[in-house]
């Protein structure tokens, strides 16, 4: 065998070996629809069919943990087990949330100040540990961890934001979006234009995707009185997991988001 097959062979195994899609125009459409999921289907579960706050919490995230563990079983990227962990993940984010403010009456301000010290803290943690953030190295147990459970605090950390510049600070779902949206184009050019650091320009844009999801997802589903469109949870929560689910079997059949070069 040849030095260059050699290579060859070793890189198609790590990327066998990987744990997460690559960063593509799939995957930010996915994550953008996913945090949609997550606001709408937590009121859908909450309000709609009343199972309460309490209930809904723990039937989401014991259906989290069952299939985060098989996320971790899986020894490469599995498109439906991935996607389904960050849908579940992002439902448990909100609920982490709304558990804070409606049930125990802890501010916004509050909750968006302690997740964004949490996340930070996960990273530096993660980075003293591993010595990298990036998600192209996801194929470890270790660093598959550290990288769900800063995915948790981006979740809650957005979820905070976008309901403290909605309605704290009372801009509404629809400003609310075109202000996350302005602060991603922010971070694409300095990404693309301005060759900032890969690894911080993907994870301050996958924070900023939360907020922006979620002023979505409200703006959608709240009635009129209420700032939104009305169409209700319901109509929006089965719109986008619909989305979700062509997109997912197109990845699934095209591997368009597998890395088959390193």
């Amino acid at each position: 065998m040849t030095v260059t097959s050699e290579r060859h062979g070793a890189g198609t195994a790590r990327a066998a070996l990987s744990k997460v899609p690559q960063v593509t125009l799939y995957f930010w459409i996915i994550k953008v629809l996913c945090t949609t999921v997550g606001e709408t289907a937590a009121d859908l579960l909450n309000d709609n069919v009343g199972l309460g706050l309490t209930a809904t919490t723990l039937l989401m995230t014991a259906l989290f943990v069952v299939v985060l563990v098989v996320q971790f079983l899986v020894r490469r990227y599995v498109p439906v087990v991935y996607w389904l962990t960050v849908v579940l993940i992002s439902v448990v984010g909100t609920l982490i949330t709304d558990n804070l403010t409606d049930n125990l009456g802890v501010s916004l301000v509050l909750t968006t100040a302690v997740f964004a010290v949490a996340l930070a803290a996960t990273f530096a943690v993660w980075y003293a540990v591993e010595r990298t953030l990036s998600i192209h190295s996801i194929r470890t147990v270790r660093r598959e961890a550290f990288y769900w459970l800063a995915i948790l605090f981006t979740f809650a950390l957005g979820t905070a934001a976008g309901d403290l510049t909605a309605e704290r600070l009372d801009l509404g779902y629809w400003v609310s979006a075109v202000l996350f949206a302005g602060l991603i184009a922010v971070v694409a050019v300095a990404r693309y234009g301005a060759r900032a650091n890969a690894v911080v320009t993907f994870w301050i844009a996958y924070v900023l995707t939360r907020p922006l999801g979620a002023s979505l997802g409200d703006f959608l589903s709240q009635p009129r009185h209420g700032g939104g469109l009305g169409l209700g949870t319901v109509a929006t929560s089965g719109v986008f997991l619909g989305a979700i689910l062509l997109l997912v079997a197109y990845l699934t059949l095209s591997r368009r988001d597998q890395d088959r070069t390193t």
